[in-house]
């Protein structure tokens, strides 16, 4: 049953009237006269300084006006395939009389790829805004269109942060079609399909719902198109405003929409019956639905042999408890329950936190906030010194912290570890949800000791167990437990013992 979402709207009920005002107007059809086009035209572009508006002359002394938007079409060529012919020679002649421009655009007698006619001053601003060239001529009341886009977009190089050993170096870019071209390249059957629609009432900006027929979940697809058709924002720039819309539990700290920049990432998913969303201008695609052990593996995994990607699983998954729990775990016992700690351990502990003025508790938390600045400043500074300035400056602040008595020692290497650990978790956005409860757990640990811990452990599994990912249980395939499933959850059996859908 889909639930009432109410998270489309996005600007003021007077900025609606305003826009839906401004709409309408532009739905009046186009005029006979070319000078009240062109003159209606140059109001609506007004104060745009990358729309070229050319006039011309054609054969049979016909008025033609061109409109394109500068660095967006291929000029060139259209004048060439189109505009060329048309000056020097007219209309072309078929079969039959060819008495309009639309009509012989109607009859493809144009060399171009793509062309069709519109109607409305709405079609026409639209187009041309989408990288075609609209030509008008003079006592039509219809504007042939030609597609003769060429936009500069990046090459396709290899996802940054999801490169692999093995795997495939190729990455999506910002250009829908090419993300297109390089999923159906993987994937060249009928049964992928591939449903645009536009989305944004301002930008229409193109979305792609890609999917196999036939494996995918028809529950889970259709619960995809109905979110996403609730979507009544003024503005979608790029895949992750659908992602805030449309995700079932926006205050959780953990992800219930994969994000992924490789192609056979999703090419893998729609073999396992799940729907991708692709959007123009982002290099990230979206896929659902996501669940818990998702997050906990990577490509690499379907690259390697079985054996090393399950030691490097159990290393993972290791790593991971130690990024949510290290911190509280040095905390309560240090604190509470010093009698399991082996005695030489807890006195070099004692020993070291003899001159600390702060509390085990603070001295955490001021390290652990310490150490994710230090994380933030690194990604946000170019990339040739981001690095060098998080390690010297951990190395620097914590040796000096401890030489001036501030800090211990221990907390340094408990917070470090922590750090290191957390790296292991291999999507950035699924980290992010450990980080994030690593505080939460440290509260818990420092006022309410191994009790407090339980506690926070037992709401984060309530949590977990209790949310969906487009209906699907996010924490399936424990809860509910399917058996099948298990095979990739922990432990990656071998391919051959799989049964059913494949990972690869």
């Amino acid at each position: 049953m889909l639930k009432k979402r109410n998270r489309g709207k996005t600007s003021p009920p007077f900025q609606d009237r305003a826009f839906a005002d401004h709409q309408s107007e532009l739905e009046k059809p186009l005029s006979y006269n070319l000078d009240e086009n062109y003159r209606y035209l140059k109001l609506i572009f007004d104060k745009c300084s990358d729309i070229v508006f050319r006039e011309f002359k054609t054969e049979g002394h016909a008025d033609v006006l061109m409109i394109y938007v500068n660095g967006m079409v291929d000029a060139r060529a259209f004048e060439q395939t189109v505009l060329k012919p048309l000056l020097y020679e007219g209309l072309p002649q078929g079969l039959e009389k060819i008495k309009s421009l639309s009509q012989a655009c109607e009859l493809e007698y144009f060399s171009t790829l793509h062309s069709k006619t519109a109607g409305t001053y709405k079609d026409v601003v639209h187009h041309v805004l989408k990288a075609q060239i609209a030509v008008l001529v003079d006592h039509e009341e219809l504007a042939f269109l030609a597609d003769m886009g060429k936009i500069e977009k990046r090459a396709v190089e290899e996802p940054s942060l999801e490169s692999t050993l093995r795997g495939p170096r190729e990455g999506f870019n910002e250009s829908l079609q090419v993300n297109m071209t390089l999923l159906r390249k993987r994937i060249p059957s009928h049964l992928l399909k591939m449903e645009s629609i536009e989305l944004g009432k301002l930008t229409r900006t193109n979305v792609v719902i890609a999917y196999l027929d036939g494996i995918v979940d028809s529950t889970v697809l259709q619960e995809v198109k109905n979110r996403i058709g609730q979507i009544e924002a003024n503005v979608i720039l790029e895949a992750e405003y659908i992602e805030e819309y449309i995700e079932d539990a926006p205050f959780s700290p953990f992800p219930q929409i994969q994000n992924t920049e490789r192609p056979d990432v999703i090419a893998s998913c729609l073999f396992e019956g799940k729907v991708a969303i692709m959007s123009d201008g982002a290099p990230c695609a979206l896929v659902v639905p996501m669940t818990f052990w998702v997050g906990l593996q990577a490509a690499d995994d379907y690259y390697e042999r079985f054996v090393y990607v399950n030691a490097m699983r159990v290393i993972r998954f290791t790593f991971s408890l130690v990024s949510l729990l290290a911190p509280a775990l040095y905390v309560t016992l240090t604190t509470y329950h010093q009698g399991m700690i082996p005695f030489p351990l807890m006195s070099s502990i004692a020993a070291a936190r003899e001159s600390s003025p702060f509390p085990t508790a603070i001295e955490t938390i001021m390290m652990e906030l310490v150490f994710e600045g230090l994380q933030e400043a690194g990604i946000r500074l170019p990339s040739q010194i981001g690095p060098l300035v998080s390690i010297v400056g951990a190395l620097v602040i914590g040796q000096a912290a401890v030489q001036a008595g501030i800090i211990s020692a221990p907390i340094v290497i408990v917070v470090s570890a922590t750090g290191i650990a957390s790296y292991a978790i291999p999507r950035y956005s699924f980290g992010i949800a450990f980080r994030l409860l690593r505080f939460v757990m440290l509260i818990l640990a420092a006022t309410l000791g191994l009790f407090g811990m339980a506690v926070g452990i037992m709401g984060i599994l309530i949590h977990l167990v209790s949310m969906k990912s487009f209906g699907v249980p996010y924490f399936s395939p424990v809860a509910p437990r399917i058996g099948k499933q298990m095979l990739d959850m922990i432990i990656r059996a071998p391919k051959w013992m799989k049964i059913g859908r494949s990972n690869s």
